[in-house]
């Protein structure tokens, strides 16, 4: 079962979660966010090394600890390999005090009734126990909604609650990430209908069960306060979705008892040739903001 000291920092949430975990196709963005064009790696294990080194220099930097950064999650690779010798899981939580969570999701299906479920998730029983071996508290799995259609988004939350359910049965804490795309002209009845949607799931949970949850900013501040009160809810955490910092930060803030879990809000302003200093002190700022904006309320 999850780590009770890891259960614990999770609800107590004085903090945010920072997502670690791009992977395949948002790699070479990362990168070149980060100041590292695709003609400076000649293959995929070339750039999952520049991507590794870039987190491992996030993960070393002196801000980056559980005081403010109560979670991260990572890619796969980033799981399997080591910083400085030590397993990444391990490192995160022993050495930064940092709760360790793995992305398992395989990518989105073709559109279909405005959203975009998970493909399937081949090996997920294998992959499931050789995360929990390496240490890794809970899994985060990504969907995408891009319509207020009823039917899409019943079909959105039924899929990630049954993967949810396989998780907790390998003894892992499952975030569930229906992301609703910030651009879409109905995303406030999107919203409407995707709460109603996961408070049904959550009702039907077995006594004691809990998921997490990782949603897009809502429109309406406090949308989302029924599932941070939910007893099936260890915690409600937000995505930054194409938002800058600033502007995430702001609707973050109006909104109760749910924390951040931002990615490429995290690491703006970061760069591959930044002096040790400079990139310490960006990222300091930048951890500091998300985590005022994460306990604001």
């Amino acid at each position: 079962m999850p780590n009770s000291k890891q259960s614990e920092q999770m609800r107590k949430g004085a903090g945010f979660i920072a997502a670690l975990d791009q992977s395949g196709g948002s790699t070479p963005k990362a990168l070149r966010l980060y100041g590292i064009e695709e003609s400076a790696y000649a293959s995929e294990s070339e750039m999952y090394d520049l991507i590794h080194s870039m987190r491992s220099r996030i993960i070393k930097s002196p801000g980056f600890t559980g005081n403010k950064v109560i979670g991260a999650i990572l890619f796969e690779q980033t799981m399997d390999r080591a910083i400085d010798g030590i397993p990444t899981a391990t490192y995160l939580w022993e050495k930064r005090g940092v709760v360790p969570f793995l992305k398992i999701d395989k990518g989105l299906e073709a559109e279909a009734n405005g959203v975009q479920l998970m493909k399937p998730i081949p090996g997920l029983v294998a992959l499931l126990a050789r995360a929990a071996e390496a240490g890794i508290f809970g899994t985060k799995a990504r969907s995408v909604i891009n319509a207020a259609n009823a039917l899409g988004i019943e079909m959105i939350v039924a899929q990630q609650f049954a993967l949810g359910a396989e998780v907790t049965a390998a003894g892992l804490m499952p975030i569930l990430e229906p992301e609703v795309t910030i651009s879409i002209v109905d995303k406030a009845a999107a919203e409407d209908l995707l709460l109603a949607a996961i408070l049904r799931h959550l009702d039907a949970l077995p006594a004691g069960q809990q998921v997490m949850l990782k949603l897009t900013l809502p429109t309406k501040a406090n949308l989302y306060q029924p599932l941070v009160d939910h007893p099936g809810v260890m915690k409600v955490v937000a995505l930054s979705g194409g938002y800058s910092r600033d502007e995430a930060n702001q609707i973050l803030a109006q909104n109760k008892g749910v924390i951040a879990s931002f990615s490429r809000a995290l690491s703006e302003g970061l760069s591959a040739d930044q002096t040790e200093a400079d990139f310490d002190a960006t990222l300091a700022h930048a951890i500091s903001s998300i985590h005022a904006a994460s306990v604001a309320g």
